[in-house]
């Protein structure tokens, strides 16, 4: 299927970097990431740029996540953390994080929102550089590895379908039941 025109999607995504090794720190990012999620109803993400496979790779963890909550079985209260565990294909919030999320190691990132949020605008308040080589980028091992692809999944298929291992990885996050206590979803 192919993918929306750029200006028709509601969610978009740029690469950054940071200006320099380590700053702005890890805590300052996280805090302007939940101020913006206060500030605003339209989702915002930043995830590490080695851990997405490119455009369908979030494209597909959005709408998997807008179908889960349609239905009503939210797995956690805030859609960005949500969002990640989908990015990650894993059910767990810590194991998410460790796979897609930011540490001060991290130097390229993908900053990910939804209309009407402006993904380049927040490029700066987040502190970052526009970065056009951290996203999008072709699916390669390394990524894979990240994501928990394994060598032997890998080896079930050609190089040029690595995407949809990924795409894969996603769409099971819909079929696992939410771990913990159930869903944060009122019943």
């Amino acid at each position: 299927m192919p993918l929306p025109a750029p200006e028709e999607r509601t969610l978009r995504a740029v690469g950054a970097r940071r200006p320099e090794p380590a700053r702005p720190s890890t805590a300052d990012l996280v805090r302007t990431l939940r101020e913006l999620g206060k500030s605003s109803e339209a989702l915002v993400a930043l995830l590490d740029a080695g851990a997405v496979a490119g455009e369908r790779h979030l494209l597909s963890a959005w709408a998997h996540l807008g179908r889960s909550r349609g239905r009503g079985e939210s797995r956690l209260r805030e859609r960005g953390a949500e969002f990640a565990l989908y990015v990650a294909g894993e059910d767990q919030l810590p194991r998410a994080l460790a796979r897609v999320g930011v540490s001060d190691t991290t130097q390229q990132f993908v900053v990910v929102a939804e209309r009407p949020l402006d993904p380049d605008e927040l490029v700066g308040r987040f502190g970052l550089e526009v970065d056009p080589t951290a996203y999008p980028r072709p699916v390669d091992r390394a990524t894979l590895e990240r994501l928990g692809v394994t060598d032997v999944e890998r080896a079930t298929v050609p190089e040029s379908l690595w995407e949809g291992l990924v795409l894969e990885r996603v769409a099971l996050v819909d079929l696992s039941p939410p771990s913990g206590h159930g869903t944060t979803a009122k019943h």
